[in-house]
């Protein structure tokens, strides 16, 4: 890749505002036909750029995609999930971190990681938790399973008391093999009352269909929704930064099977190239909403106003 994508980036918004590739989304919408998209944020945590994508180098990092590091060399991932309503109707793909903090990992390139907003920003979106028929998950790690386990304020239950839980089977089976990531027997009990498994393809809302892409965790998904003429592909932890597009053969840290992952995360920015296709980052900093498009130096995120 010899174009900054930072520089495209900002070229793509007409304001070169680099401020927001290393700061957490505000709340973005967007209307897909029939259909309102809104990010609803929770928290954030920082990610160590270099041990997070260890194929990644040194040089990688102070010149290409030196836009999206801070002095300390993480990368800013916002945590939250995707509020999706047709009419009446809402679901919610992915819950966030939920009301708790925790410190940086030792030995893992893990910053301080908080959750807690998710709540207060649905109620700006004008949702409450009891208008959520139904919440889908990416994958069962912690910082996209929160909302769904731990409880909410004030009470002794999760806050999406009448939400069934949509895991993808796959997921489902291999549940065991997350316990190491933080998602442990504990939760995972709180959770399994309220599971429904879903099948690759399947759709679980009006426009919402699941789409495989394991590799992160044994049962990776993500989510396409399509209305009105257009689509947006919902990429989970396929890709956790932009970057990631222009270099999809750079795994993360914590991927289970590492070259799975890099076939889905292939998959996905082939898909995202074509045309009428819009990605959702969940963890894309303050670009959340984009566009990939290929000026013949390889593909690059380019953001979309929210």
């Amino acid at each position: 890749m010899t174009v900054n994508s930072a520089r495209q980036q900002g070229d793509a918004q007409g304001q070169g505002d680099e401020d927001r590739l290393r700061r957490p989304s505000r709340q973005r919408s967007l209307q897909l036909g029939e259909l309102r998209l809104t990010y609803i944020p929770d928290g954030e945590v920082g990610l160590l750029a270099r041990g997070w994508l260890p194929d990644s180098t040194e040089q990688d990092w102070g010149d290409t995609f030196s836009a999206y590091v801070n002095e300390a060399g993480y990368l800013t991932a916002g945590i939250g999930g995707l509020l999706v309503e047709h009419g009446e109707r809402a679901l919610l793909i992915d819950v966030g971190y939920g009301p708790k903090s925790d410190p940086a990992i030792p030995d893992f390139p893990v910053g301080p990681t908080h959750g807690g907003a998710l709540l207060d920003n649905l109620a700006r979106a004008g949702r409450t938790p009891e208008e959520i028929e139904a919440v889908a998950f990416t994958h069962l790690h912690t910082d996209h399973i929160g909302w769904a386990w731990h409880p909410a304020p004030g009470s002794d239950r999760p806050a999406f008391t009448r939400a069934e839980y949509l895991v993808a089977q796959a997921e489902w089976a291999g549940r065991d093999q997350l316990h190491g990531h933080g998602t442990s027997p504990e939760i995972l009990a709180v959770l399994a009352p309220k599971v429904r498994t879903v099948a690759d393809g399947e759709e679980i809302f009006p426009g919402v269909r699941v789409r495989p892409s394991a590799g992160h965790t044994p049962g990776h998904v993500a989510y396409e929704i399509t209305s009105g003429g257009r689509r947006v592909i919902v990429l989970g932890d396929a890709l956790h930064t932009p970057v990631q597009i222009a270099r999809p053969d750079w795994p993360s840290a914590p991927d289970v099977d590492r070259a799975q992952s890099a076939r889905a995360r292939r998959e996905l920015v082939s898909a995202l190239l074509e045309p009428g296709t819009i990605g959702f980052g969940v963890h894309f900093a303050d670009v959340v909403f984009g566009e990939v498009r290929d000026h013949g130096d390889g593909p690059a995120w380019h953001p979309i106003e929210g």
